[in-house]
């Protein structure tokens, strides 16, 4: 069964494409107007083997900021969709992923309940045109919109460049151990017979 879902959004502040497949090989088609961004969604999509294409003109004269909440949202609801009714799919999953001097966790459970942790600093306020800040408005709204439980944290580091990389390609990996089929599961793994 593919699982494979477009979601357009459109409002006056950006207008937004995106397709995502999650059972993909890590192929990414990006244009944010970002360029940081863009690079941020290739590893996302690279390290978690999801195919991606990202279409978003966004109102940038303002800021990054309805652009990157956006295309989170977007993210979000996109995953929610592609998991369908989860049977079968192993729910939890996590990472600790090290680049450079830099150590990033991210753990996920996709259980239906969002609830969102976050733990990060940076040094400069943005980094390749992106602000920093943004990173929380991104994974807040992916983590709501996709009904997940999502926790990050940056462990420890110095270059925020390193700092946002490893988030992303930390989650990008919690979220495809998540995502993952089980044929061991029968149904879905709760208690409760439902996520």
């Amino acid at each position: 069964m593919a699982r494979t879902v477009t979601v357009t959004r459109k409002t006056r502040e950006t207008d937004i494409t995106l397709t995502l497949n999650l059972d993909g090989t890590g192929k990414a088609e990006l244009d944010t107007g970002i360029g940081f961004f863009d690079h941020m969604l290739d590893g996302f999509a690279r390290h978690g083997l999801f195919d991606l294409s990202v279409c978003c003109k966004g109102d940038l004269q303002v800021d990054c900021h309805h652009t990157i909440e956006d295309v989170g949202i977007v993210l979000g609801t996109a995953i929610r969709q592609a998991l369908g009714d989860k049977q079968g799919i192993a729910r939890f999953g996590s990472c600790l992923l090290p680049m450079d001097e830099t150590l990033a966790m991210c753990a996920v459970d996709l259980g239906g309940r969002p609830y969102f942790v976050y733990d990060a600093a940076f040094a400069g306020q943005s980094c390749g045109g992106m602000d920093t800040q943004m990173a929380r408005e991104f994974f807040y709204a992916v983590s709501y919109s996709a009904a997940m439980n999502l926790h990050l944290k940056v462990l420890y580091g110095e270059n925020d460049h390193h700092k946002l990389e490893a988030m992303f390609k930390a989650f990008a990996k919690a979220l495809d151990a998540a995502s993952r089929p089980d044929p061991r599961i029968q149904g879905v793994l709760s208690t409760k017979g439902t996520l």
